[in-house]
């Protein structure tokens, strides 16, 4: 009896996990880390100061900017592993069987730029090593991935570290930061990403 109850517990716990979380449950959770971060040791919640603090750590020379204590952020490194951890787990022990369902107003505009597999979260077509090779690729990817990590220094942060942390601290340059990427997202999806998938 216990093994049938359990069984049953267990498989509604792995669909509840599988599943999306609604915002009234994934919000709140991941506003309490802030708190929780400033309460057990004044630390500050950011993502994209990591790849400072491991550059730090990795490469040390004579450039100023990481020419500092990295040892103090080193809790930085295992909040990151979490992350990685976490998205491990998910990716290999909580795997939805039932595919990506998307609006069938976006999967006939995405029909229309050539993107036909949604099965996953990133469409083949954009986001694999064929598409890397060809010029929307190397937009989408590598001159994606140089805009972020450009704009993230150039802002003072990425939006995990505005949007959550330095909203929540009241700070304005975490509101204009903000505001700024909710801006550069609505015109990139608007108007510059379906010029770049007509490539």
């Amino acid at each position: 009896m216990l093994t049938i109850i359990f069984a049953v517990n267990n498989k509604k716990m792995t669909e509840v996990l599988r599943g999306p979380w609604p915002w009234y449950v994934a919000g709140p959770l991941i506003g309490l880390t802030v708190p929780a971060l400033l309460l057990l040791g004044n630390k500050h919640f950011g993502i994209s100061a990591n790849l400072r603090h491991l550059c730090a750590a990795c490469f040390p020379g004579r450039i100023k900017f990481f020419q500092y204590d990295w040892k103090k952020e080193i809790w930085n490194f295992f909040f990151v592993a979490g992350i990685l951890a976490g998205g491990l787990i998910a990716a290999r022990l909580l795997v939805n069987p039932q595919p990506v369902s998307i609006a069938p107003a976006l999967a006939k505009e995405l029909a229309g730029y050539g993107i036909h597999d949604h099965q996953g979260l990133l469409p083949a077509e954009l986001f694999s090593w064929q598409s890397l090779f060809s010029l929307r690729g190397l937009i989408m990817l590598v001159g994606g991935g140089f805009l972020t990590g450009f704009g993230t220094r150039y802002a003072g942060g990425c939006t995990s570290g505005h949007a959550i942390m330095g909203l929540s601290n009241l700070q304005w340059p975490s509101l204009v930061a903000t505001v700024m990427f909710m801006a550069g997202g609505f015109l990139m999806a608007n108007l510059v990403l379906p010029f770049i998938l007509r490539l």
